[in-house]
């Protein structure tokens, strides 16, 4: 058997410095994203992969000012804000209302929401739990949103986005993210009102899937699919989210392609990441059929360099397959921890949809994430190249077994008891196999 060529870190740091240092900010939709994806198909190609990029529609998130002021100790005063992207701006006018703490965690639980109406709601979370939660939230009718992210008690406001499909199927008012320390603050003090002025738009463009195949030798014996994605949140780099997994994917794709295979490897950077998995669930939408008929297995990394913390693998798939995989890491001494859990903000999502098994790679620094994401401190000094390299190395291992091998040593089979949650998230959050057509 071919001998499996060494990750090269140093090759990883490159490919990091031109996605967040020459390229930097990479919104969906945007020249940065673009110049991304068209940097990504030339190093792939380099590789001697069969590459082709396809484009889908995206609403690009443009703003021109986000402005807030909260009156607070008798004074109106300054805060940082950061525009939701899929929610509208205010026209350049000056939006005025008197403030309410919203509990989300409990308060949905309310039979009657209408204290919400006309005001500026301080909603204690960032993501919202359900469509039936968010259609009460906008038949409040509430002056505007200001969402805090309760995963972190942060200094700066993170950048996040409103779902493609409830914006779609609902609507969306002002939604802008604050400070979570700020929000205390304004608590803690008594702020009574706020006021906004946004300039916004977000304007119909194009974002891209960077697709490159290592064919095998025997079409019948399936597709293992690799993926990342190149795209980020408002004023960040994202070398960690996900600068990472992508130049993971470069470095697959150079040490796998010499390698002899019965199995077609098809490594994937996606486009629109951030606006939930656009890009990951259009290319499942589009090759619907063949990937339910082709797929065995599909391995996605995500913000999977931290310089400190410890590596995770989200599984949807066979107990065999992920015995596989902690086996194979096992062997350069990386034990990572295994989670079994239905997590739909991640691309290898829509691959379940589709009955493909697979596992989400990360690394976590604190118990409820990593605590740079979304922030313009998501740059590479947060990161190790030493152990991106090193997890590569190790996935590797794995996927040049399991295309070379006669036979997978696991069932192409979601467990029973992630279907249900998988087929949930995939209607509610994402709007079914319809998608955002």
């Amino acid at each position: 058997m071919t001998a499996l060529p060494a990750v090269s870190a140093g090759l990883i740091e490159k490919h990091l410095s031109v996605l967040t240092r020459d390229i930097g900010i990479r919104l969906a939709g945007s020249d940065g994203e673009r110049r991304s994806a068209e940097y990504i198909a030339d190093v792939f190609r380099g590789t001697g992969a069969q590459v082709a990029i396809e484009e889908f529609p995206v609403f690009q998130r443009c703003v021109e000012e986000e402005h807030l002021e909260v009156f607070v100790d008798g004074t109106w005063q300054v805060f940082p804000c950061s525009l939701f992207s899929s929610t509208p701006g205010t026209g350049g006018a000056l939006v005025e209302a008197p403030l309410v703490f919203f509990d989300a965690p409990t308060d949905y639980a309310r039979p009657d929401l209408s204290f919400l109406r006309g005001k500026a709601v301080v909603h204690l979370g960032c993501h919202i739990e359900s469509r039936d939660a968010y259609r009460r939230l906008l038949a409040a009718a509430p002056a505007f949103l200001l969402f805090m992210d309760v995963r972190y008690p942060g200094v700066s406001p993170l950048a996040d986005g409103m779902f493609p499909s409830y914006t779609r199927d609902l609507g969306a008012l002002p939604t802008l993210n604050v400070a979570y320390m700020d929000a205390w603050g304004w608590k803690r003090r008594g702020a009574s009102a706020a006021r906004i002025r946004v300039r916004a738009e977000a304007r119909r463009s194009t974002s891209q899937n960077v697709v490159a195949d290592l064919p095998g030798s025997d079409p019948r014996a399936g597709v293992l699919y690799g993926g990342a994605h190149h795209d980020t949140q408002a004023g960040s780099v994202g070398a960690d989210d996900n600068g990472a997994g992508v130049v993971t994917l470069l470095e697959l794709a150079r040490v796998l392609a010499p390698l002899p295979r019965r199995r077609t490897l098809r490594l994937i950077s996606f486009g629109a990441e951030e606006q939930l998995s656009v890009g990951s669930a259009e290319y499942v939408r589009r090759h619907r059929a063949a990937v339910e008929r082709e797929g065995r297995f599909m391995f996605n990394v995500d913000s999977g360099g931290s310089l400190l913390g410890w590596t995770e693998l989200n599984a949807n798939g066979p107990e065999a397959m992920i015995a596989g995989l902690t086996a194979g890491f096992r062997r350069l001494d990386v034990y990572p921890a295994v989670t079994r859990d239905v997590v739909p903000y991640t691309d290898q999502f829509p691959f379940a949809v589709a009955g493909v098994p697979g596992v989400w790679l990360s690394r976590r620094n604190c118990t409820a994430g990593r605590f740079f994401h979304h922030l313009p401190s998501d740059d590479m000094e947060h990161l190790s190249c030493d152990v991106l390299a090193t997890l590569a190395q190790a996935a590797a291992g794995v996927l040049g077994e399991w295309a070379a091998a006669d036979a997978l040593p696991f069932e192409r089979r979601i467990p029973a008891s992630q279907r249900a949650a998988i087929r949930t998230f995939w209607d509610d959050l994402y709007g079914g196999w319809a998608g955002l057509r």
